[in-house]
């Protein structure tokens, strides 16, 4: 039988509409909460949030709806997205059919990662609320430079603080955000009173995006035409990534299949959730026994090092506590690595429930990221796809756990999400392979 190594599905299949594990969990997860002094947090979010994504938040609905103005921007931004097998890391592992591996292609976004399916969707908010400029804050890089595609798409301003040790690595990504419209600015910066506080102190702090959201967010209070965006963490995020789970359940049905593991990397929470969340809902209602494994930096390991508490989400404290896994928003010991993206000192709501429930695990690697990089050389070579740093996590894990299966003679499945492209990244391919 001839092998078929991409599973695509026809535009007509593309989601219409999101889902939301909310309603499904076992109890509600804990709300935001107000810290013991200053200002109401809450009330402030509606001064820099949008009234749709706050309303996605808090939602109860099991299926939040698309719109369709919205779903043909996502096919024209390349959805449905195809599911791979992975034939050729299979054979160069030599795992001779007995474990299978999967991988989800959202390095494909014209961006190059899972970033756009948020990016769209809060700039066409943003719009339909007659506002002019998005503001935000990026790790890696690429979510500024979805939100700056997706912004340039719908006709608005976009302006990105994007963690400074990034910024300087990844020059060819700032002219991406630039060729698209944005301006970029290093943070912590001069330009507001959160970063200018750093700033003056050591004028090349490396920056983190705990500090870059706190900019962010001071830049839009600026401005009533201004709405603040999040590329991870909410479950408004979260939300709208489900597409990436939702496709890939309809094409394991193709299949005729189904996955034992599913694998991300994980910094907020974003990529993994989205591919994740629609098989939890399975395993919940007990359908199967998936195990959902998050790979992580021992720059950052929010979910295997962090305490379940809450906390803030930025450096200077302009957003409610978040019942998550932390490390601390003030933090100084996160050190800057080549997977930016995965740099954060909290874990997603949602995911840090399921986590505390037993529900996902989690595993870290060493910050020099020798490992990460040999298995996205591996993978290079087997697949022909160059993974982004972050996504050469999930690879990693992915790798591991084949290699541990195949040990022990046992036939298994394992999905993970390739989130990102690495043609920005060859520096950082260079310098840790040698190349």
């Amino acid at each position: 039988m001839k092998k078929i190594s991409q599973i695509q599905l026809p535009i007509e299949e593309l989601p219409t509409h999101w889902y939301n594990i909310l309603p499904d969990l076992p109890e509600e997860i804990p709300p935001p909460r107000e810290p013991k002094e200053g200002p109401s947090r809450l009330k402030l979010l509606s001064k820099f949030f949008l009234k749709t994504t706050l309303g996605q938040e808090f939602s109860k609905e099991r299926w939040v709806k698309i719109p369709e103005a919205l779903r043909e921007l996502y096919i024209q931004a390349g959805r449905p997205r195809p599911l791979y097998r992975a034939f050729g890391l299979e054979d160069k592992l030599g795992l001779k059919g007995k474990v299978k591996l999967y991988y989800k292609r959202e390095d494909l976004s014209p961006t190059g990662s899972h970033k756009v399916n948020t990016a769209l969707a809060q700039c066409f908010f943003a719009k339909k609320e007659g506002k002019k400029r998005v503001v935000t804050e990026t790790g890696a890089g690429q979510w500024g430079s979805a939100l700056a595609y997706a912004a340039n798409l719908l006709d608005l301003k976009c302006t990105v603080y994007w963690v400074r040790a990034a910024y300087l690595m990844k020059p060819e990504r700032k002219t991406l955000m630039n060729l698209y419209g944005a301006e970029v600015y290093p943070s912590p910066s001069n330009r507001t009173e959160s970063g200018k506080r750093l700033f003056r102190k050591n004028p090349n702090h490396p920056g983190s995006l705990g500090i870059a959201i706190s900019e962010a967010i001071e830049e839009t209070l600026k401005s009533k035409d201004s709405v603040y965006c999040l590329g991870s963490v909410l479950n408004h995020v979260l939300l709208h990534q489900t597409i990436i789970g939702l496709e890939t359940k309809k094409q394991f049905e193709i299949l005729g299949d189904y996955p034992d593991i599913m694998i991300g990397c994980f910094g907020g929470g974003s990529n993994f959730g989205g591919f994740a969340l629609p098989f939890v809902k399975d395993r919940l209602e007990g359908k199967t026994k998936t195990r959902f494994l998050a790979a992580q930096s021992e720059s950052a390991p929010n979910l295997v090092k962090g305490e379940y508490k809450y906390n803030f989400a930025d450096y200077a404290e302009f957003t409610p506590m978040l019942k998550m896994y932390t490390l601390g928003h003030k933090n100084p010991l996160l050190p800057p690595i080549k997977a930016e993206g995965l740099r954060y000192h909290g874990a997603a709501p949602i995911m840090s429930y399921l986590k505390n429930k037993g529900i996902l695990e989690a595993i870290s690697y060493p910050s020099d990221e020798k490992v990460i990089f040999e298995a996205a050389k591996i993978f290079t070579q087997a697949e022909g796809f160059i993974p982004a740093p972050e996504s050469a996590y999930a690879i990693a894990a992915a790798i591991d756990e084949a290699k541990r299966t195949k040990k022990r003679n046992k036939k298994i499945v394992i999905a993970f999400n390739m989130s990102g492209h690495g043609f920005l990244d060859l520096g950082s391919y260079k310098n840790v392979l040698g190349l």
